[in-house]
């Protein structure tokens, strides 16, 4: 008995939910990692912010520079610091972009 495959690759597209930067979430692209779980992330409010990764994302996160990242900043650590909350897929930067989340003109920055 033969079985039928359904190819449904070339028919459909490919459907991913983005994550969209909540209260006050904002997106960043990781400049430098400092050691340690920390990383300076120029931030897309222009700010650059020492980062960090939460325990609880420590061993599945993995992150290289040019990375872009979506960071909480620090309610009490004022502007300077931050938590890394989520690493974003190139797929999904591009539909950030074209989405308008990303502006190109701070692309050129880095």
């Amino acid at each position: 008995m033969m079985r039928k495959h359904d190819n449904n690759e070339n028919n459909e597209e490919d459907v991913f939910r983005v994550r969209t930067p909540r209260d006050r979430e904002v997106i960043g692209i990781l400049k430098q990692r400092l050691g340690g779980s920390r990383m300076s992330v120029a931030c897309f409010d222009g700010k650059t912010r020492i980062c960090r990764i939460p325990g609880r994302l420590k061993r599945k996160l993995w992150v290289r520079e040019g990375d872009h990242l979506l960071i909480e900043p620090w309610e009490l650590g004022g502007d300077e610091k931050g938590d890394v909350v989520y690493k974003y897929k190139p797929n999904h930067v591009e539909w950030l972009r074209k989405n308008g989340y990303i502006k190109d003109i701070i692309k050129e920055e880095f």
